[in-house]
């Protein structure tokens, strides 16, 4: 049964009419056209969909979409700035933190979350706010590196 609904999403108020048991990611790639949050495993086990809920991490492919309605849902393209790279975007090419690049979206979704939270984590703090992301190409000390790099150039 399909119902009529509103997301904000990067600030953008999106119309709506979807099933109930939708997900926020298919929703957010196939009915809004955004397509950098990237869906993996498709049971929160990756990290692949990361979205920002109120500020706040969520795996959107399995959270309900008319469960967002009346939040603010923030996805990669929404840290992107108009003329060019977030600086975590910046440092995780040039610490070679991206390889196949398909964590990516999700990395810099946990990380955003965690640095707006934690303006200067430790290494452990960083670690635990990516702990809900998988990576297969890096093996973390690179992606690690830029979210440090990227706290403290502040």
């Amino acid at each position: 049964m399909s119902e009529p609904f509103t997301l904000t999403v990067n600030g953008v108020e999106y119309p709506v009419d979807v099933d109930m048991g939708r997900n926020l990611l298919s929703v957010i790639r196939d009915e809004i056209g955004l397509t950098g949050t990237k869906e993996g495993c498709d049971d929160s086990e990756c990290g692949a969909c990361m979205v920002l809920l109120d500020g706040q991490p969520v795996n959107s492919c399995s959270y309900l979409a008319w469960q967002a309605q009346g939040k603010s849902v923030t996805t990669v393209e929404g840290v992107t700035p108009a003329e060019g790279l977030h600086p975590l975007q910046k440092h995780l090419l040039e610490e070679g933190g991206v390889q196949c690049g398909f964590c990516t979206p999700g990395m810099i979704m946990s990380a955003s979350a965690l640095l707006d939270h934690n303006p200067s984590p430790s290494q452990e703090d960083i670690r635990i706010g990516l702990s809900g992301n998988l990576c297969r190409c890096t093996g973390y000390a690179k992606i690690l590196s830029a979210v440090a790099r990227t706290a403290s150039e502040g």
